[in-house]
């Protein structure tokens, strides 16, 4: 475990610029902080000793704000920056080397037993604000964009944006032209435009078919 926090700080000092020396990271990052609550709380989980572990990850939850599972299984070098209101669910898998920023949740979609939530490959970067809910995988060195809903799998090395969220870069190649995360059309407006459309092309076409009529009549 100690091994696992050494390499854990080392990790955050490359990928933080705010980072000064270690000993502000082991002091000051709550992150981390989370993390260690949440080894310590794995390991009662994994000899069975399920009250102690649980104990463990709400009093983490309780001084940093970030919740996380004993159950989940998390690799090193995890960096959970600022982290309030993080939600690691009990059958999340994380690769090494992730980030992670505040308000993220890998959660389930439901009460189904088994694996429930998502699994995230190495080198994955979560926006903030966004929400992974599935029992899918993230692929390696994936990017998912703040305020995302993600609820599909994302292929390694992609990049995914919006609520629902799309694939919009793929090994490093846009999928999509449109990189605005702001301004994103609605899918749903989108479909309602089209019947729209054919309503009016429908209305014209029985519009002509009964003045053909009123012709032939005469």
């Amino acid at each position: 475990m100690f091994n696992n926090i050494r390499y854990d700080i080392d990790s955050i000092k490359k990928r933080d610029p705010a980072a000064r020396n270690s000993f502000e990271i082991f002091m000051l990052y709550a992150g981390l902080h989370a993390v260690i609550w949440y080894r310590i709380s794995r390991f009662f989980y994994k000899h069975k000793l399920y009250f102690l572990a649980r104990f463990c990850s709400q009093s983490g939850r309780f001084f940093t704000g970030i919740e996380i599972h004993p159950g989940a299984q998390i690799g090193r070098g995890l960096f959970i920056d600022h982290g309030s209101g993080v939600v690691i669910g009990e059958t999340t898998i994380i690769g090494e080397n992730c980030t992670i920023y505040q308000g993220v949740t890998l959660g389930g979609t439901g009460k189904d037993k088994g694996k429930r939530h998502p699994t995230l490959g190495d080198n994955v970067l979560v926006g903030s604000g966004a929400k992974i809910l599935g029992p899918f995988r993230v692929g390696d060195n994936a990017r998912i964009a703040a305020n995302a809903v993600v609820l599909d799998e994302v292929p390694d090395n992609s990049t995914a944006v919006g609520a629902p969220a799309r694939i919009v870069r793929r090994n490093g190649v846009r999928v999509c032209a449109d990189m605005d995360q702001i301004h994103i059309q609605d899918p749903v407006a989108q479909e309602l435009c089209k019947l729209q459309v054919r309503i009016d092309k429908l209305t014209e076409e029985l519009k002509k078919m009964k003045e053909e009529g009123k012709n032939e009549d005469i």
